[in-house]
């Protein structure tokens, strides 16, 4: 059985990127059986301006795309549907404020050490989008990593120092110059991209095209 390496640049700030996941995933099930997968995350920032003031999430995306608050509410509640129906909680996205996420992206860079990764990454979209919280405070993620069985203190001494900071900048740096500018995008083997959150039915036809095309 062929086994495909996805490699998913994202942000935990980004609603789409949660949801690609899932959606992902319901297409790697239908796929069980006929091909193997492997994941792997990979940073990126909307927000990497790490002194920026923090702004209510409405008023910054209405500042960002130039269009109303009222219109901005309509599509994050539009989201919270979807959301919904994937089993995600996104039940006070429209109450969080920006946030950097750098801090958040080492941590996840730490869990992939443990071999919770993923884990890591859903409880931060958890935190972000069902909860609203500050993504970038350190006990609010020592928190995170200790929801998925994971020692708060060492969180927090990673945390304290420069740990996975130079990888994480490198990662970024690396699907920039790629070509990656928006998220979430889906590298499969290192050659293929799949960009946004694609539905599960496109995801399947696309990843059997590519495995079909791959070497045994």
């Amino acid at each position: 059985m062929k086994t495909l390496h996805i490699d998913i640049v994202s942000d935990i700030a980004c609603p789409w990127c949660a949801i690609g996941y899932a959606r992902l995933k319901l297409a790697m099930r239908e796929l069980a059986g006929e091909l193997g997968f492997n994941v792997q995350w990979r940073a990126f920032e909307l927000n990497p301006d790490q002194d920026a003031e923090p702004m209510p999430i409405l008023d910054a995306l209405s500042r960002k795309y130039g269009r109303s608050v009222a219109e901005m509410e309509a599509t994050q509640s539009n989201m919270m549907s979807i959301a919904q129906e994937l089993g995600l909680d996104f039940t006070r996205m429209q109450e969080r404020y920006t946030r950097n996420t750098f801090d958040a992206h080492r941590l996840v860079k730490w869990a992939g050490e443990q071999g919770k990764q993923t884990e890591m990454k859903m409880a931060l979209f958890d935190a972000y989008f069902g909860k609203a919280v500050d993504i970038a405070d350190t006990k609010i993620l020592a928190g995170c990593a200790e929801s998925i069985g994971l020692s708060a203190a060492q969180a927090i001494e990673i945390l304290n120092s420069t740990d996975f900071a130079q990888a994480v900048r490198d990662e970024e740096t690396t699907y920039q110059q790629a070509g990656v500018s928006a998220v979430p995008a889906f590298i499969i083997n290192q050659q293929y991209m799949i960009a946004g959150a694609q539905e599960p039915g496109t995801l399947v036809e696309a990843l059997r095209e590519i495995a079909a095309s791959a070497p045994e």
